[in-house]
């Protein structure tokens, strides 16, 4: 089995992750996102009210997997553990975007500001289980 930490390496280099949480029954509900490198994990951001950010606050259980813009993934699942951010974390995830995707990124974040507010989104940080 491939050593976890070389498949987030290959992820955070990606532009996309499918990001998989789970509701109440366990149902899985995968998501593709952009995705960035966090230090020792990925992140994503994603609007506050989302289902996913909801699944997240009850269980932090995921995996995640690259992925095309499309959500179909382009290589094996890893279960991850996740959590949200505080602000200076979100804000943290938002330079990350704006730097990685350096065309779209500063204008998506910069339209969900001035459409949704600063607390309108929220950063959600991976980390590897096990």
């Amino acid at each position: 089995m491939a050593n976890p930490g070389s498949a987030l390496d290959r992820m955070g280099d990606g532009k996309y992750v499918l990001l998989t949480t789970y509701r109440r029954d366990g149902t899985p509900v995968a998501t593709p996102t952009w995705v960035v490198r966090d230090g020792d994990a990925l992140a994503v951001w994603t609007a506050t009210g989302s289902g996913k950010v909801k699944r997240v606050r009850r269980d932090g259980h995921v995996t995640v997997a690259p992925c095309t813009i499309r959500g179909r993934p382009t290589g094996d699942a890893v279960p991850a553990r996740a959590s949200l951010l505080d602000a200076a974390g979100t804000e943290r995830v938002r330079g990350l975007i704006k730097k990685k995707y350096r065309l779209t990124g500063p204008l998506t974040v910069e339209l969900s500001r001035r459409r949704r507010g600063a607390a309108g989104t929220i950063g959600v940080r991976i980390t590897p289980s096990g």
